[in-house]
């Protein structure tokens, strides 16, 4: 089974906007863009590191994770064990802001090299759901962090731009 497989989100109702996941052009887009960022974060001198030991099918992955957090189907909660899971991946590894910020630029990076929707709307709400997400996992990565072990997978939205769609 395909991952595009997996991608029974319903389309919008009439009148109300896509989900992120929709606009961005679902399961496969997700793909693209992991794949995309991990070749450049293993080109990289300061991330290189930190994922040196990857399991093959991480940008995959992290591919279900975004999809999910954007409205698409909820695989990784089913599959790979929700927000625990994706918390277990980042506890120890003390990441650093110099860090955190180059994979948020890399991640932006390979957003356009695939060419995720450019529009101000849908960058305002990626860059968002960048932003929150990493510094949440620098803050929980520290050797003294005590992070919130149970939660669901954030789902993220337009926030208070959604797409003109005319």
């Amino acid at each position: 089974m395909t991952l595009e497989s997996n991608d029974t989100t319903q389309p919008a109702k009439s009148g109300e906007p896509p989900t992120l996941y929709e606009w961005a052009g679902g399961t496969g887009a997700f793909v693209r863009l992991c794949d995309a960022f991990y070749r450049l974060v293993l080109a990289d001198d300061l991330l290189a590191p930190l994922f040196a030991r990857m399991d093959p099918d991480h940008a995959r992955h992290v591919a279900i994770w975004l999809g999910e957090v954007f409205g698409g189907p909820a695989t990784y909660t089913a599959e790979h064990g929700g927000y625990p899971h994706m918390l277990s991946r980042h506890v120890g590894k003390a990441i650093t802001e110099p860090q955190r910020r180059r994979w948020v630029n890399l991640m932006m990076d390979a957003a356009d090299e695939v060419g995720l929707p450019a529009d101000p709307e849908f960058r305002a709400a990626f860059a968002g759901y960048l932003e929150w997400g990493t510094r949440l996992a620098v803050l929980n990565s520290q050797p003294d962090a005590d992070p919130v072990r149970q939660a669901p997978v954030p789902h993220w939205g337009w926030g208070v731009a959604p797409p003109y769609t005319g």
